[in-house]
């Protein structure tokens, strides 16, 4: 079959490289792709959230199966223009509908859905610029530090925890009235804050059925020891060392369960990931957030330990056929370290050439914001390649990758050295 990647980062470039493994797939097709898929795929130049253009690629190609990599094309509704249109209907797609995806695109929705299913989480309330005033009154009800979270999607950067009460009223005044985060902050949930650690939990649902991938654990701050500005992830382990049977068991009947229940109950289509940020409290776990596709950097780490074919499992979803499927799941611990260009997550210059790509030895190189000129690598985003290693534990896998890491070079390069750290 013909299959085509929606996204252009880490995570779309390690779907690539497991979808590849399969029997089922012919031709793959990545849009728009980065170097590293252009080296084992088709790349094509269409933008995610162009569903005209992907639907002229799709029909043109014979595409049978699109994996959607980001959110946004998912929040717009990628998934019901395609059932919706008589020549599209047949594709599988991977990713839930709009309505399912909301989960994501709205914080105040998932914090309704959490509360609906009685699904553990912190307590919260919303406020738009109308009821500035009323947010603030709240955060004097909280205790420091306080939780603002941009409704919308924020690319993974519109959390604010802030350990001042007079600091976190401006904040909220910036996001409400001055846009600090454009149209997602036009409603603003504040939420208590909770103290612990925090890991991530990926399902594969067909609606109705559930597989639960490998947990991972990603390194949000730019800075060493969880310091400074959040980015999109500055690297992942897999699998988590402190979610024990006792923990997933409790993380399956109390969240796992109770979403996709959830879902059915409200009659959402859903045929994608759910991707369920955690906070274990004590011993106790709460959700910090859902997303409705995989994570990244975290699928640079949870794929590569799936043994099972992963076409395989996603053709199971659009008939419901999931329970027929069985996941293998690698017991090795698998390590991704992010290097990002210098001033990220703020300006950042692109166009260095990265240099070392082929010494790099018994680890696998994911492109993330990557390009090619004349010939050469060059950087063309924040993010810019992840190394992935496998160990017997996470700290021999980490060392791999710092091992290939220092193999490779470019202008102003720069990754966190403290991974694992809270883990010991």
């Amino acid at each position: 079959m013909n299959i085509l990647i929606l996204g252009a980062g880490g995570r779309e470039h390690a779907f690539a490289h497991k979808i590849l493994e399969s029997e089922h797939c012919d031709q793959l097709f990545v849009a728009p792709g980065n170097a590293g898929t252009a080296k084992i795929a088709t790349n094509v130049d269409l933008k995610v959230t162009n569903f005209e253009a992907i639907k002229k690629f799709v029909l043109q190609e014979n595409v049978t199966m699109v994996v959607v990599g980001p959110e946004d094309p998912l929040v717009m509704g990628i998934a019901d223009f395609f059932s919706n249109d008589e020549n599209l209907s047949e594709v599988a797609v991977v990713g839930p509908s709009k309505r399912g995806a909301l989960l994501e695109g709205s914080k105040e929705r998932a914090k309704e859905f959490m509360s609906m299913h009685n699904i553990p989480t912190a307590a919260y309330q919303s406020f738009t610029a109308e009821s500035l005033e009323a947010g603030k009154y709240f955060l004097e009800t909280l205790k420091s530090p306080y939780v603002l979270k941009a409704d919308g999607l924020a690319a993974g950067k519109g959390v604010l925890i802030l350990e001042d009460l007079e600091e976190a009223k401006i904040e909220l005044e910036h996001m409400l009235v001055n846009s600090k985060f454009g149209n997602a902050g036009e409603k603003v949930v504040i939420e208590e804050f909770l103290d612990g650690i925090e890991l991530s939990v990926f399902v594969l649902t067909d609606g109705k059925n559930y597989k639960i991938l490998p947990t991972a654990k990603d390194y949000k701050r730019i800075g060493e020891g969880n310091t400074g500005l959040n980015t999109g992830g500055m690297g992942a382990i897999s699998p988590v060392p402190f979610a024990d049977e006792v923990l997933m068991k409790k993380i399956e009947e109390r969240i796992v369960k109770p979403t996709i229940n959830g879902l059915q109950k409200e009659n959402i289509d859903y045929k994608g990931f759910v991707f369920i940020g955690l906070i274990k409290v004590g011993e106790e776990p709460y959700v910090i957030e859902y997303n409705v596709r995989m994570g990244d950097p975290e699928t640079e780490v949870v794929l590569p330990r799936i043994e099972s074919d992963l076409v395989e499992l996603f053709q199971s979803l659009k008939n419901q056929k999931l329970n027929e499927v069985n996941v293998k799941i690698s017991p090795k611990t698998a390590a991704t370290v992010m290097l990002v260009s210098g001033g990220y997550p703020e300006a950042y210059a692109k166009g260095a050439e990265i240099t070392g790509l082929h010494d790099v030895e018994d680890s696998l190189v994911f492109h993330a914001g990557t390009t090619q000129k004349d010939g050469k690598v060059i950087t063309n985003g924040g993010r810019v390649i992840a190394v992935t290693s496998f160990g017997k534990d996470y700290q021999e896998a980490l060392k791999k990758s710092y091992q290939n890491v220092d193999k490779l070079h470019f202008d102003k390069m720069y990754y966190r050295k403290d991974l694992g750290f809270d883990l010991a």
